[in-house]
This record gives structure tokens, sequence and C-alpha cells, in this order.
């Protein structure tokens, strides 16, 4: 199984400025808060980085401050998805990968493909891409689920295809994953709520959001689950479950960008058509931190 994605993955927000520039000070500060509190890896340019917001040039000044920060520290996962096959294409190819250990690449949103078509499209990314793929289910935003037999289909034909972070809070498609998948092929969580149940039932560890705010509380209990420890890691699950409700109350990552506002991390500037938070849910987040 490849190790170095197993534990706790974190989809890093893109901090701006008042004037919607990027913060390259506060992003490298939350870099490196990541780093020394138990993190295990870092992706880039995720749907939590508004990277549907950001210009070319913006996204490789992002890559930029994130290695150069971390150093080779820990590895790093390049967001690189969409729902036009050759435009993500010619991406890949032209993408420097230095540094980068694998992309995160998003089932295609709003043209609603058939089974047959996610998986020629991922067939496509396979074929031209230098680095390892994990293949990201989020139906919530793409309307369209990737069936489990699609998942294993291409992890069985493709040994780049190593691993899907699943976002489908269902926890049944889940276990039928689980159950089927081959042995070293990583089922990583992206539910914040359900990421130790998955862990527990064999699970490679979580993609999280939350995690990048509080990641000394959430890694651990990653890390627990990972050696079985249910009660210890139930326990830090409970402690975590208000917040990680809050931040997917309004709007990602508008909820997680409060959290690093009260943690004076990153101003909670976020770029249309996704707006901040509101008073009363900032209020909620400053009382459970406090």
């Amino acid at each position: 199984m490849n190790s170095k994605f197993l534990g706790t993955g974190v989809a890093l927000v893109t901090p701006f400025n008042p004037d919607l520039s990027i913060d390259h000070e506060a992003l490298a500060n939350i870099v490196n808060y990541n780093i020394e509190n138990g993190t295990e890896y870092l992706v880039i340019c995720g749907t939590t980085g508004e990277s549907v917001t950001l210009t070319k040039q913006e996204k490789q000044d992002v890559i930029k401050t994130i290695s150069e920060t971390n150093k080779g520290r820990l590895p790093l996962v390049l967001g690189i998805g969409g729902n036009n096959t050759a435009q993500v294409v010619e991406e890949i190819k032209s993408t420097n990968f230095s540094g980068i250990d694998a992309i995160l690449s998003v089932s295609p949103y709003y043209n609603k493909p058939t089974q047959e078509g996610i998986y020629q499209h991922f067939k496509s990314v396979s074929e031209v891409s230098p680095v390892d793929i994990i293949l990201y289910n989020v139906p919530g935003r793409t309307s369209k689920n990737i069936e489990p037999q699609t998942t294993l289909r291409l992890a069985n034909d493709f040994n780049n295809v190593i691993g899907v972070k699943e976002a489908g809070n269902n926890m049944a498609q889940y276990f039928e994953l689980l159950k089927n998948k081959p042995n070293d092929f990583l089922i990583i969580s992206g539910d914040d709520d359900l990421a130790l149940g998955v862990v527990l039932a064999g699970g490679a560890g979580v993609i999280s959001v939350i995690g990048q705010a509080l990641p000394e509380d959430f890694s651990e209990m990653i890390r627990l689950g990972l050696k079985g420890n249910a009660k210890e890691a139930y326990k830090l699950h409970f402690k975590l479950m208000d917040i990680i409700a809050y931040i997917f109350e309004e709007n990602n990552p508008a909820g997680i960008k409060a959290v690093f506002e009260a943690l004076g991390l990153c101003a909670d500037t976020v770029r249309l058509p996704v707006v901040p938070a509101s008073k009363e849910l900032k209020q909620k987040i400053k009382a459970y931190l406090s």
C-alpha cells in the first residue's frame, strides 16, 4: 500500500488579502502549522483551495509557495481535474511535477457523463499522468456518482490509479469499495464526519477540510483509528463533531476560513460566488474554539 498517503491529508485553503489577491505569507504559515502539528500530506488547489476561481498563473504561484515552504517534508498532491477531458490532459502535459507526488482528479461535473464516460475520462488521464492518480468522487458537487464498480474497474486496469477520495457521504458505498478493492488500493475519506468510521473499517485515511485548522486532534484521531484504537479515537471524534458540522453549514471554504480567522491564521476573504460565513456562524465557531 502507498504509505505516503496513509493518515491525514488536508485540502489547503488559498488565503486572500482584502483586495482578493493571494496572501502568500498566510499560506506559508498554514503549511508550517500543518507540518508542525501532525498532518501527513498536503493537497494543493482542491475545491477548498477555490481552484476554480484561480488563474493559471495564480495556481502556479500557490504551488510554488507551498513547495518552497514544505521543502520536501511532506508528500504533495495537486488537484488537476475538470469536465473537458482534452483540457485536463493538456494541463497534465504542461505541468511541472517536480516535487509533486500525485494528482487528485475530480470526476467530470456538469456534463453528467455515464459510467463509461467517467471510465474513459480517467483512462485518458491515466495515460498521460507522470505521477500517481487519486480519483475524486464528490457527487454533491459533480451531480454524478462514480459507482463502486467504475472505481474498481479503474483501480484494476491502471497501475497509476492508486486510490479514491470518496466524498459521497454514503457509508454503504464506502463498505462496498473496502470489501472489493485490490489490496493496495487506497480508500480515502473525503467526508470529515465519516472519516473515523471509514478508517476503522479499513480505509487509508482522509483528505480533510477541518484537519488543516485543528491538525493535532484530527490527525491523532485518524492515527488512533488506523491502529484500531476505536475507544480513544471516538473521544476525539466527539470533541470535533460540532466544528465539523459548523464548517459545512453554509459553504466550503467560507466555514474553514472563518475558523482560520478566529485562530488568527488568515482572513475570511473568499472569492465570489462564495461569500464569507454569516455573523451567526462565526459566533458559533468562536464559541467552540474558546
